[in-house]
């Protein structure tokens, strides 16, 4: 396993990071399966995780919880979420800031999510949506620096809406985020134009979620793939979306070297990339944290490869189905 510094955070973390999304109760989720997968991230090297209150209402915090105390004597770094108060993925310029991050709101989860990781301090703790509009909002800076000074957090952070990597220039650009949280695939290279380079001038870390572009990028999907109606990616591989998917995937695999697997291929992708700190991925099966973990190893694409992906750039606007 390689380690990186989520920029000013300080924090040496592994590139290939455990996302609990998934253990929150998607349909096939097993409880004893995602602490074993857990556990076994743990024993491989992996040291980062990122879970969120909204993934089943401290479900999710609950079981990295359970890690992190059966792992005292380790070094572990946990990154959660507040969910917005009005319940709203993602955040628009409707929305106002009172509405959405209140600094009761904000500290009541803020304690919720402490306790269900059994820590006095959360490493990394970030806004679950974010809209640049509510930048200079007074309250905004008084609760991000108090939850600093109270000893509540160690970073802070911003979780950036689906393919909106601008939409938070202006707030890494106050001083108070440490850390941003953005979509960065084959599929979705739009951060690279301005969001990493102002995260590099600045010393913000990033971590980079959707490898696999929801699992379109894992290769195995078809026209006839399915998902249970509680599973969120039943909505997101719906009609408006999945032939076009499948349809760039294609195009991938005839680029893609024999020596190496989709899944591989798109995650070493964001790890070519030296500007990303970490990439966040699923792994709810011991079986898929062995293949995903071992991809921090393997090293960066080649440089002909790389440039060859540059072709597959999607630039795609929000949808409602995208939510």
């Amino acid at each position: 396993m390689k380690y990186r510094k989520l920029g000013r955070a300080g924090f040496e973390v592994s590139d290939i990071a455990h996302g609990l999304w998934g253990m929150s109760g998607w349909g096939g989720s097993d409880d004893r399966e995602s602490l074993a997968a857990l556990q076994m991230a743990v024993d491989l090297g992996c040291n980062f995780f990122d879970t969120a209150w909204a993934y089943g209402d401290g479900k999710s915090d609950g079981l990295l919880g359970k890690i992190l105390s059966r792992n005292r004597g380790k070094r572990l770094y946990a990154a959660s979420k507040i969910p917005p108060l009005n319940q709203k993925w993602p955040a628009s310029p409707r929305d106002k800031y009172r509405d959405v991050f209140p600094s009761a709101h904000v500290f009541r989860h803020a304690d919720l999510i402490r306790g269900k990781l059994g820590m006095e301090s959360i490493d990394v703790l970030q806004f679950h949506v974010w809209d640049d509009s509510w930048t200079e909002e007074p309250e905004f800076r008084q609760t991000v620096e108090k939850l600093k000074k109270d000893g509540m957090i160690r970073s802070f952070g911003l979780s950036l809406n689906r393919w909106q990597p601008e939409n938070g220039l202006r707030a890494l650009r106050t001083g108070l985020v440490d850390v941003v949280q953005v979509i960065y695939n084959i599929f979705d290279q739009a951060p690279e134009d301005k969001l990493f380079p102002l995260c590099r001038e600045l010393n913000i870390g990033i971590i980079a979620r959707v490898p696999l572009d929801e699992g379109s990028l894992g290769g195995k999907m078809t026209l006839e793939t399915s998902f249970p109606a509680d599973d969120w990616r039943s909505r997101y591989f719906g009609p408006a979306n999945l032939a076009k998917t499948l349809a760039r995937v294609e195009k991938l695999k005839s680029v893609l070297p024999p020596s190496i697997t989709l899944p591989q291929m798109a995650l070493r992708f964001v790890l070519s990339n030296p500007t990303v700190s970490t990439t966040i991925i699923g792994m709810r099966k011991p079986d898929h944290v062995r293949q995903n973990i071992a991809v921090s190893d393997a090293g960066p694409l080649d440089v002909a490869l790389l440039q060859e992906l540059r072709n597959h750039r999607w630039d795609r606007e929000p949808k409602r189905w995208s939510d």
